[in-house]
């Protein structure tokens, strides 16, 4: 078959001898995709957000545009793109700007008491992924750390990294915490709209509403939130921040329009980011996802069999830390469970935002988890490579 228009490497040989060219041509490849990945996720988000399942349809829709072109890819054109990381930063910055803004600082004063209950939601979770990563680890004969990164709630990039750096196995550790993200971001939202009636968002068509607002002020206050928010997760990036990304541009959103206020040229000014920021932000975040199972390949029965069961127990576990969490405070069981989601941190978050349900607590769960998480990763990596040692020792 004669395709005007091809993807796959043309020209390896010359490349491979010039690495500006190779990376030039890596990154005319990767925009490509991108740019499929976003052409199909548009229409798929406006067809789901019909069926009334609220303002994370484009999530969901992001999640089958990823999956579809990178089996294209692979199918018609035997090129097999690797997940865009750099998508997934951008995402996170859109939708950590889009939560910010949407915070109020008397809300987040209250919730910041309750920092321990969240410290110690954290560590039952961790303490339980620790145990889950443990069982995974026995019954799939799977070496501690890989099983351990595969499990523990931190994000399928980052894990997925770690596991690559230290030469373990990447494409498990993305099957497993690819499988718990899709299996939150699923899950949760269909439990909340079943329980929560008329709470839920009826989305139908976005679009009908302003995306974005073209008056001169407004779209100057846009760009300067933009510049800023890329400024701060650049840096927090480079300087290896926990959850730099998200947590930066949540910092952003946060303190945008009380800093304008305080500048003396500057009065009453309140910026919103327009919708168009917070739906491409959400296709992002889905593309990324489908992204890891459009590249996963080809696993047998008894790997995905105990990928599903370490799933299933970190869910279990989530369920339980929702629990403790309604013993410990006055939260309402969805909070609970928004708050201990194992996973999906930006995505259930965005769950809140669209329920307009206690968008504070959840955020600040989420970031506790994370920071702790991603703080405290250079520790249980050491312990989980001394423990790999001794169980080789002992085989």
């Amino acid at each position: 078959m004669n395709h005007s228009f091809s993807i796959a490497p043309i020209v390896e040989e010359s490349t491979a001898e010039n690495p500006t060219v190779a990376s030039q041509n890596l990154f005319i490849k990767q925009l490509a995709v991108l740019v499929l990945e976003m052409l199909l996720a548009l229409p798929l988000g406006l067809s789901l957000a019909r069926f009334h399942i609220g303002g994370i349809a484009w999530i969901f829709g992001g999640i089958v545009a990823g999956t579809v072109v990178l089996q294209g890819c692979r199918i018609f054109y035997q090129y097999s793109p690797k997940p865009n990381r750099t998508a997934r930063k951008v995402g996170m910055g859109l939708v950590g700007l889009t939560v910010g803004a949407s915070s109020t600082h008397s809300d987040l004063a209250t919730v910041a008491s309750g920092i321990p209950i969240f410290v110690l939601l954290t560590f039952f979770l961790l303490l339980c992924g620790s145990g889950i990563g443990y069982i995974y680890s026995r019954l799939s004969k799977t070496n501690l750390l890989t099983a351990m990164l595969a499990t523990v709630p931190g994000g399928v990039g980052i894990m997925a990294a770690i596991a690559a750096d230290y030469g373990r196995n990447v494409t498990l550790v993305a099957l497993v915490q690819a499988l718990r993200v899709t299996s939150v971001v699923f899950l949760i939202p269909f439990i909340a709209r079943t329980t929560v009636g008329n709470a839920w968002n009826p989305q139908t068509i976005p679009i009908q509403s302003n995306l974005l607002s073209f008056e001169p002020s407004q779209l100057g206050l846009l760009l300067l939130s933009l510049g800023v928010t890329s400024f701060v997760v650049y840096l927090s990036i480079l300087f290896k921040l926990p959850a730099g990304d998200f947590f930066g541009a949540l910092l952003i959103g946060i303190g945008f329009n009380p800093v304008l206020n305080l500048l003396p040229f500057a009065h009453d000014i309140h910026f919103t980011p327009p919708s168009l920021i917070n739906i491409v932000g959400q296709m992002l975040l889905g593309i990324t996802i489908g992204e890891y199972w459009g590249d996963k390949p080809t696993f047998g029965k008894r790997t995905v069999g105990y990928a599903v069961m370490s799933v299933v127990m970190t869910l279990i576990a989530g369920a339980i830390a929702a629990m403790l969490a309604m013993q410990l405070t006055s939260w309402d069981w969805l909070t609970c469970l928004l708050v201990t989601a194992p996973g999906g941190s930006a995505e259930m978050i965005l769950v809140s935002l669209v329920l307009n349900h206690n968008v504070e607590v959840v955020t600040t769960g989420h970031l506790v988890r994370l920071i702790a998480i991603n703080s405290s990763l250079p520790i249980w990596i050491f312990l989980f490579r001394r423990l790999d040692g001794k169980f080789s020792e002992l085989s």
